[in-house]
């Protein structure tokens, strides 16, 4: 019994259906016909040759028999969709390292605890008011964005 070395990329020959010509080449060698058929059939006058339709004919079959050449074993259709999917993908990628997706994360058990309740005093609602002008409040808010103000707390208590 013979057998036969089967190439390991076999997807990736292209058959050859007339001499060098593959099947997507002559498909888009027959479809100037199939459109000077549809334009001698549909269009008015209807079954006549006409000035208008030549061009038309023409046109179509210019550029089909142009997008049939063959450029580095590719044909120039394959060559205008690799860089049409070039072009438009995204031209920067974000990534966002802070992402929680597929981490484990390792979170501190913390054991039950007492809790202290302190009694607090009702706050008097005789509070007096701020005699801030709408003025000194925007500056306020602008001190507080700009980012130079630093605030500690210290608390006399330590805590546990």
């Amino acid at each position: 019994m013979r057998t036969t070395i089967i190439p390991a990329q076999i997807t990736t020959v292209e058959d050859k259906i007339a001499g060098s010509l593959s099947m997507s080449q002559i498909f888009l060698m027959i479809s100037p016909v199939l459109w000077a058929t549809l334009v001698y059939t549909v269009f008015i006058p209807q079954m006549k040759l006409s000035n208008y339709k030549m061009p038309l004919i023409l046109i179509a079959s210019l550029i089909c028999l142009i997008l049939a050449i063959r450029i580095k074993e590719k044909i120039v259709l394959e060559w205008i969709s690799v860089i049409f999917k070039y072009k438009s993908r995204p031209k920067y990628y974000l990534f966002n390292k802070n992402t929680l997706c597929e981490r484990q994360i390792d979170l501190p058990v913390i054991l039950n605890s007492k809790t202290v309740t302190k009694k607090t005093k009702q706050a008097s609602n005789d509070m007096e008011e701020s005699n801030l002008s709408v003025a000194d409040l925007i500056k306020l808010e602008s001190i507080m964005n700009s980012g130079k103000l630093a605030v500690n707390f210290n608390f006399k208590e330590k805590r546990i």
